[in-house]
Order: structure tokens, then sequence, then C-alpha cells
């Protein structure tokens, strides 16, 4: 009987347990109430009231229209223009006047001074003015409202990107207003060829996402993809471009970005211009670019601004010490590890000495100092500027000259480490860097295991890593897998403009020549009077 009833009081409990779990629901339903407004001026305004109960900034302005009509206007502190209010809405609708204009909602939308004026019908609609910043007016004996084209909020002047800093070239970068970024775009590209489609994304914060792109030079199913993945994502909020990134990307589990960011007007409209589309997401200045490539990640604006030669010469050397980032410790500790006889008899004697006193395997110290350069770097970007590059440069020095006197590391691995962070500084993307910087630890684990066959490994696992990433659908290293060779201009080196007289063939397909042929310089030799 005691085990009887013991089950009999577990199945209760179990039971119990079931009834009391909470019934999930799908958050994302009914998230915009889509009942419309009704023709009962007081149920509107209470309807309104309820939604936005509690929220002391939404101010409810009641008054009379012309004198005779009840209305109301609500908007925001700190989103809508409240000199505005008062001079074009407040000051001309409260005038006593025997004569109304009938209709009267035809003279608010075509007489009265603001810029626009759009009816609403939905309640949903009314939210989403508001939220924004234009007040809504709603009026007696009308059954929809008016949405009126006064916001107004403050917003960060146009600076110097800070991330994309250059010699020659715009000084100008966005920054988180859209409606700012959008303006830049067409500033710069004037034709009406230049499309933005727009959508809101986010539960909470309904942020509006915009899509640019140039109408004949995109490829159509590019926009449809990217239309799509946008559409799919469900979540509370968007509070900057990497929460989209992260959403549409191909390949998430991918150390290399396959989505570039960028905080340049110039670099959106070059990208444009090669048949490309922006991304661009309120509250960020960092705009998205795709398709791309892994050359798009070594490229920088200012390669195009400098002479074609030094623009070649720059690119190579970033290069080589992208190269010398990823594999310099490796190769040092592979060396030292497991090919003495590969270094010059005096080279050797003069590293043994070195490391006559360290206590650690050379993968050990190079681990050490490479943890400890990366802990300075991350040290240095979030302190405060005043602070943070004095507190970088000098940790690195103490430290690695106090670890020298004290035997942990030996000299030649400090100036291995200090090269392989200067060569680290050379990506001009940051996301690229980042990627480098954190696939040179298992190289360096598999060069301390295998020698140089695990450095041979760990680069051939990246590229063919590489070989199978792709933008959209565009491979991650075209032009040059699969190789077009009259696109390597633009790659391996840095061709005179006169001579890139074609986009990009994985881009601009739709459109393959961006001017004419045959335009280099052809001065006249000699004078044309004696």
């Amino acid at each position: 009987m005691g085990v009887t009833s013991l089950i009999r009081n577990v199945s209760k409990l179990l039971r119990k347990t079931k009834e009391k779990k909470p019934h999930i629901q799908n958050n994302y339903q009914d998230s915009k109430p889509e009942d419309p407004l009704n023709g009962e001026f007081s149920q509107n305004v209470e309807t309104l009231r309820l939604i936005y109960d509690n929220c002391s900034d939404v101010m409810f302005r009641s008054f009379l229209l012309f004198g005779k009509t009840r209305a109301m206007l609500i908007y925001i502190e700190g989103l809508s223009d409240i000199e505005g209010i008062e001079e074009y809405v407040l000051s001309p609708l409260m005038q006593e006047s025997a004569n109304v204009p009938q209709p009267l909602n035809d003279f608010l939308v075509l007489k009265m001074p603001v810029s626009k004026v759009k009816r609403v019908k939905m309640i949903a609609d009314c939210i989403e003015s508001i939220s924004i910043g234009n007040p809504l007016l709603l009026y007696e004996g009308e059954s929809d409202g008016f949405s009126l084209g006064l916001s107004k909020w403050e917003k960060r002047a146009i600076e110097e990107p800070v991330a994309e800093g250059g010699i020659r070239g715009s000084r100008e970068g966005f920054n988180e207003s859209l409606e700012v970024n959008t303006s830049q775009l067409r500033r710069i590209i004037k034709s009406p060829a230049l499309k933005m489609q727009s959508m809101k994304i986010g539960k909470y914060t309904q942020t509006t996402v915009a899509i640019a792109y140039i109408d004949g030079l995109v490829d159509k199913t590019l926009i449809e993809e990217i239309t799509i993945r946008l559409e799919r994502i469900e979540m509370d909020g968007i509070l900057e471009s990497g929460y989209i990134e992260e959403m549409i990307e191909d390949n998430p589990y991918s150390p290399f970005p396959q989505i570039l960011s960028t905080e340049r007007p110039d670099v959106a409209c070059s990208c444009l211009l090669e048949g490309r589309a922006v991304i661009l997401v309120e509250g960020t200045p960092f705009t998205l670019i795709a398709p791309i490539s892994f050359f798009s990640l070594i490229q920088s604006q200012e390669d195009y601004y400098q002479r074609f030669m030094i623009g070649t010469l720059i690119r190579w050397l970033r290069y080589i010490f992208m190269v010398l980032s990823l594999l310099l410790p490796s190769f040092y500790i592979a060396i030292l590890t497991f090919h003495h006889e590969a270094v010059p008899t005096a080279l050797l004697l003069s590293m043994a000495a070195s490391r006559e006193a360290v206590p650690f395997p050379a993968i050990i110290e190079a681990l050490m100092m490479e943890i400890t350069f990366e802990a300075l770097r991350e040290a240095g970007v979030r302190l405060p500027k005043q602070i943070g590059s004095a507190v970088s440069i000098v940790g690195a020095l103490v430290i690695g000259q106090a670890s020298v006197q004290a035997g942990l590391v030996s000299a030649p691995m400090v100036i291995v480490v200090a090269i392989t962070g200067i060569s680290s500084f050379m990506m001009p993307r940051y996301i690229a860097g980042i990627a480098i910087r954190m696939l040179r630890f298992p190289i360096m684990v598999l060069a301390g295991t295998l020698g140089l066959l695990g450095i041979i490994m760990g680069v051939i696992a990246i590229v063919i890593h590489l070989c199978n990433l792709r933008s959209f659908g565009v491979p991650y290293l075209a032009p040059l897998a699969p190789l077009k060779g009259k696109e390597l201009k633009d790659v391996l080196w840095r061709s005179p403009m006169w001579m890139m007289d074609t986009r990009p063939s994985f881009t601009g397909k739709s459109n393959v020549y961006r001017q004419s042929p045959e335009q280099g310089p052809k001065p006249k030799r000699g004078s044309e009077t004696e």
C-alpha cells in the first residue's frame, strides 16, 4: 500500500505541475493593433490614452478647432518640433472663425502649412506616426486621423569616420540618422535610378531598414534575396546593423565576414556603382554592403584616390603583412621546435643564447605573449581615449622589457610578436583583422605540434574554407577562384582608372561597362604653332 500511495501522489504532483505550466504564445502575433479608428472622437482618444498609459512623455493637447470643434493633438516630447506645432498647427487652428472651412479634412490636407500631412485610418498607423515624432491630430466628427510631418530630434553632426580614416578623400561619414544617411547617398548619386526600399524590423524597436541599389546595375534576384532574408527576421529589436548581419549572412560559423560594413558614403556609393546593394539601418552609422569577396576586405577607398602605382604598392604591402600577421609566430615556433637546420648557424646560436634562461617551450612562450598583446590592444580600445593609447603602448613596452629581463620570454619572441601586431594593423577593415588574429592561434598550436607540416595543413584548411564560402551566391575568392583573368586588374594590382572600364562580372552582369573604353590620356606632343 505504501508503494501504491507513493506512486499515486507522484502522479498527482506531475499532473498539477503540467497544469500550472504556462502556455507559450507567439509574441510576434498581434504585435500591431489592426483595429481601425471609428467615428467616435472620445473613444479614439480614450483608446490611445490606454495604449500610452504611464507614458509621461506623450502629450495629449486638447483644444477647440476654429473655436467650435473638439480636437486632440498627440505627440511625444523630444521627438516632435514644439515650435512648429505652436506656429503651424495650434496657432492657425485655434483661431475662432465664423466661417469654418468645409470640408474640414480637405482644408487640413491641402492648406495646412506643414510639409507632410497624411491621413491615417488604423490605430497601428496612429502609433507609428506618434512613435516617429509626427504629431497626430484627431477631431470630432471625423473618423480618420491626420499625421503631421513635424518630427524633430537631436542627432549627431556629420563627422569624419573614426574607423576608416585616410589622407585623401571625403571627410564625411554616416551618422545615426537614416534620413541623413540616405541623403548623403542621394547627394553623391543624383540619378533617379538610385532606389531605396524600406521596411520595419523589431517588435518593440520598429527599426527602419532601407535597401539601396541602382536600378539597371544590380541583379534583381539579389534584391529579392536580401528582401526575403530581412522579412523573415522576427525579434524584439534591432539596435545595430550587426544584428542584421548575423541574421542574413550565408555562413554564420565562419570567422570571415560575408557582408562588408562601412561608415563612409563614398565607399557605399562606389559599391552601388558596381552593382552591389547597400543596407542602411536606423540608429547606427555602419551600413552593410552585399555581396562582397575576400579581396573587398583588403581594398581601401584611398587606393583609388592615390596614383595607381602608389595604390598597387600599398595593396601589396597589405598582402605581405596579412600573411605575416597570420603565419609569422607559427613559423618561429616551428623552426625553434622542429626545424633547426633551416636557420643559419650564427642566427641559431644567437637565438639559443637568448632562450637559455627561458623555462617555457616556444609554443607556450608565444601564446603567453600573443594573449597579453591582444589583451593590451582590447584594453586600449575600451579605455577612454585620453588614456587608452598611453596604456596600450606603455603596457606593451613595460611588460615586454620586464619579461625579457625576468627570463620569462626571449627577446626574439618579443620582436616577432611586435612585428605581428604591427602587421595586423595594416588591414583596412577591422573585422577582417579580427578574423586573421583569431586564426593565428590554432595555426600556432599546429606549428607547435607538427611543425611546418601543421602550418601547411592549417593554410590548406583555410583556403578550402574560403573556396566554399559564398556571399549571397558570389564565390568568396572571386575573381581568383573561379579565375577571371580580366578582373585581376583590381585585385592583384590597382590598374589605372582609365583601364577599369568594366564592372565585376559577379555583381555587374546587368550592365557590364561603366565607362567608355580607351580613355587613356593622350597629350599632344609639340606645339601647334612654331
